[in-house]
């Protein structure tokens, strides 16, 4: 893809690998929309940057979905890029109370969301690009974030299948491949080991300029390349209770 004079929506941007994406393509010349939740994190990214245009909704429901395709067909026909960001880590037990129901809420959030918005968005005439993003846990779980994790393997086989599917029709397909980075992913403070977004963001932007569709990073480069003997040893490393 180009990586200026695009108009692209970014969903989850207003936190973690989303702004840090929403930051550098403001930085080369694109406009960006910004999509979340939460009112005053959508505010407080606008006033940072002011060219930033925002729109809240939860993606975890299919109403939402629909109003925000809506809204942006409407008034923004000529969005070219899609990033599927947006989307949520628990830690949590088959034994909770909970499980099913935070279960369910992982899966509309990482799985449906984007799913419906590839659907939908496919119908722009002006679509170009449709950024995934994914995780070096699609390739090794780690066990107590089992649900994340297979959302994420699932989320990477069907990028694979889109830009097979949509190469026909003009569409390019890129999946950024993350490992764990120091963001509030699944909690405050449980990534602040890990590398800054913006160290990942500044290799994203060298491989798309490199024309790279599969962006991968550290942890999960390696994970890309492994072999199942290394890909084991791995989980049992993430996982050494297992």
């Amino acid at each position: 893809m180009n990586i200026s004079n695009n108009k692209i929506l970014i969903t989850g941007g207003a936190s973690g690998i989303g702004l840090g994406l929403a930051e550098r393509f403001i930085a080369e010349n694109n406009t960006v929309v910004i999509c979340g939740r939460r009112e005053q994190t959508l505010r407080e990214v606008s006033d940072r940057f002011p060219s930033v245009i925002t729109f809240k909704c939860d993606l975890a429901q299919e109403k939402e979905r629909i109003r925000l395709f809506t809204w942006i067909s409407e008034n923004h026909s000529d969005l070219n890029v899609l990033v599927n960001n947006a989307g949520i880590q628990q830690h949590m037990s088959f034994t909770d109370e909970d499980f099913f129901q935070r279960a369910k809420d992982e899966i509309a959030v990482n799985i449906e969301a984007p799913l419906h918005l590839a659907s939908l968005f496919l119908t722009l005439p002006a679509l170009r690009t449709i950024l995934n993003v994914t995780s070096g846990l699609a390739y090794v779980p780690m066990a107590k974030t089992a649900v994340y994790c297979a959302t994420k393997a699932f989320f990477h086989s069907f990028t694979l299948s889109l830009r097979h599917l949509v190469r026909s029709r003009g569409v390019e397909v890129i999946e950024l491949i993350p490992p764990a980075l120091n963001t509030d992913l699944g909690g405050r403070g449980l990534h602040n080991y890990a590398p800054p977004v913006s160290d990942f963001i500044e290799s994203v932007f060298g491989q798309l300029a490199k024309g790279k569709t599969e962006i991968a990073f550290g942890f999960s480069e390696a994970m890309t390349m492994a072999s199942p003997d290394d890909l084991q040893k791995a989980f049992q490393r993430m996982n050494p209770d297992a």
